[in-house]
C-alpha cells in the first residue's frame, strides 16, 4: 500500500512540475533529494552500529545486567501479577534497559519477545492483558537515557550541538512514562488474578 502512495506522490509532483515548466527544478531536486538520503542513512548506519557496539560490550562487561537489577524492583510495582521469574519480566527488563539506552533497534525484538512471553500466559487469548498494555505504553514512551537515534539524526543534518536535546528529552519522555503509566494503571482490568 506504501508503495502506491509513494508512486502516486512521485507521479504528481512530477507531473505538477511538467505543468508549471519546472520539470527539470523536480528532477534536480529528486537527485539531490536521493544524495542527502544516503548521506544521512550511512551517518545513521555509523552511529548505530558504533551504539550497539557500545551495547555489547555493556553486556559482556555485565553492565546490563545490573541495570536490569536496578530495574527490577520497578517491575515488580508495575506487573503485579508477573512472578519475579516469568521469563516476559526478563525480557521487558531487557527491552526497558535497550530503550533507555536509545538503542531502539536493539529494543525492537526483545519487546517482540517480551509480547510472545505475555500472550503465552495471557488468559483471555485474542485480547491484551493488562500488562500488554501497560508494557506497550512503557515500550512506546520509554525514557531515553542517550537518544542516539535523534542524536544521529541531528549531526548527520549538521548541527552544531547534537546532544543539546538531552534535558528536554529527558523531561519529555519521563512525562509520557508517569502519564502513560498512570492511564494505563487507571484503566486496568481489576478482574484477574495473579499469573504465573
Amino acid at each position: 500500500m506504501m508503495g502506491y502512495i509513494w508512486g502516486g506522490m512521485i507521479i504528481a509532483a512530477f507531473c505538477f512540475g511538467a505543468v508549471n515548466g519546472q520539470l527539470e527544478a523536480v528532477a534536480q531536486s529528486a537527485l539531490t533529494g536521493a544524495e542527502n538520503a544516503v548521506t544521512m542513512a550511512l551517518g545513521l548506519l555509523g552511529m548505530m552500529c558504533f551504539w550497539s557496539g557500545m551495547l555489547e560490550i555493556a553486556k559482556r562487561a555485565g553492565l546490563t545486567e545490573k541495570l536490569a537489577r536496578l530495574i527490577r524492583p520497578l517491575t515488580k510495582l508495575l506487573f503485579p501479577k508477573l512472578s519475579a521469574s516469568s521469563p516476559a519480566v526478563t525480557a521487558m527488563v531487557m527491552n526497558m534497559t535497550a530503550n533507555f539506552l536509545g538503542l531502539s533497534n536493539a529494543a525492537t525484538p526483545l519487546g517482540l519477545a517480551a509480547m510472545a512471553e505475555l500472550d503465552k500466559i495471557n488468559p483471555h487469548k485474542g485480547t491484551a492483558s493488562d500488562e500488554m498494555c501497560m508494557f506497550v505504553v512503557i515500550n512506546t514512551a520509554s525514557i531515553s537515557l542517550i537518544p542516539t537515534t535523534v542524536i544521529t539524526l541531528r549531526a548527520a543534518a549538521g548541527s552544531q550541538d547534537p546532544f543539546g536535546i538531552l534535558v528536554p528529552v529527558w523531561i519529555c519522555s519521563v512525562t509520557a512514562v508517569i502519564i502513560g503509566v498512570i492511564a494505563a494503571k487507571l484503566l486496568a482490568r481489576r478482574d484477574r488474578g495473579r499469573y504465573l
